[in-house]
């Protein structure tokens, strides 16, 4: 039994190595062919990275608004200071760690009734996947834009919820350990989950005014629908168990996004990752050695 439990994390662990070693392959090849990316760094394209990270750091409060305020739903009252400390230090492990190992982070580090926890973060990720589908499919029905991995991950997320129901029918044993998660989510259905719903929709439309200020900066010219597109498309990519920092899979998003919309790609890649992933890391950890790593007496 043993044995079986630690092949579990082992294979997860070579399927995410795997479509990330795949990713960067694939991408590697198209970058050999391209031409070497011109980044300028004037003055106005230093003031715009500036407005772009200045964006993330407002998204990212949002973030850790909307967690807080499920915590508190569910019963787990803890300081703003706190949800919002720990909001970035999941990032930092999601960009250093294997298997979203930073939202595991949150989890422990917050205290208290854990599945209970578990089950607000699995909340975020519900809302996430949510709002994200809804401005890809607007977005793509207006432009006629191509759909991407969508229909795949929506098929695959389908088959996870019917085999997750099969599960939990005929598994008391499963609806004693997930009960509290499932409750958490369940609440979601609700006029609290509707105002989450719509909150997460506005820190992603901040995000995707992200894409659109690196695109500026860079010389790409996203316009409103191509940010949206190619911020949706992306981030729903995203949800495909891959490496720490979702090495390969999204920048084969991005990629693929940018090829759809005939635009530049190379040099926007190599910002956009610096703007979304380096300084919220950095954070993230000094957050951590601040309040969770230092010894105590």
């Amino acid at each position: 039994m043993a044995i079986a439990e630690d092949a579990r994390p082992r294979r997860l662990g070579l399927l995410q190595a795997g479509t990330s070693l795949a990713a960067v392959g694939a991408i590697a090849w198209w970058a050999s062919r391209q031409h070497a990316p011109h980044i300028p760094l004037d003055g106005a394209a230093l003031a715009r990275l500036a407005a772009a990270l200045g964006l993330y750091a407002v998204a990212t409060a949002l973030r850790g608004e909307r967690w807080h305020r499920i915590l508190e739903s569910a019963g787990v009252g803890r300081p703003r200071s706190t949800s919002y400390g720990l909001t970035l230090v999941g990032y930092m492990g999601n960009n250093t760690l294997p298997a979203r190992a930073g939202d595991v982070m949150r989890v422990m580090l917050v205290g208290g009734r854990r599945r209970v926890v578990l089950g607000t973060v699995v909340a975020e990720r519900t809302l996430d996947a949510a709002a994200l589908a809804l401005i890809f499919a607007v977005v793509v029905l207006g432009r006629g834009l191509a759909f991407g991995p969508l229909p795949y991950l929506v098929a695959a997320g389908v088959a996870v919820l019917l085999a997750g129901a099969l599960v939990w029918r005929l598994a008391p044993r499963v609806r004693e350990l997930l009960g509290p998660v499932v409750a958490v989510v369940r609440d979601l259905l609700s006029r609290r989950g509707l105002v989450l719903l719509v909150l997460s929709v506005a820190l992603w439309l901040l995000e995707a005014a992200v894409y659109a200020a690196v695109g500026a900066a860079v010389g790409v010219h996203l316009g409103t629908s191509g940010a949206l597109y190619v911020m949706a498309l992306t981030n729903l990519s995203a949800l495909v168990p891959a490496g720490p920092g979702y090495v390969g899979t999204f920048d084969a998003a991005v990629l693929l996004a940018l090829r759809s919309l005939q635009l530049p790609a190379l040099g926007f890649l190599l910002v956009l990752r610096f703007v979304l992933f380096v300084p919220i890391t950095i954070a993230g950890f000094a957050v951590f050695v601040a309040r969770y790593a230092r010894r105590r007496r």
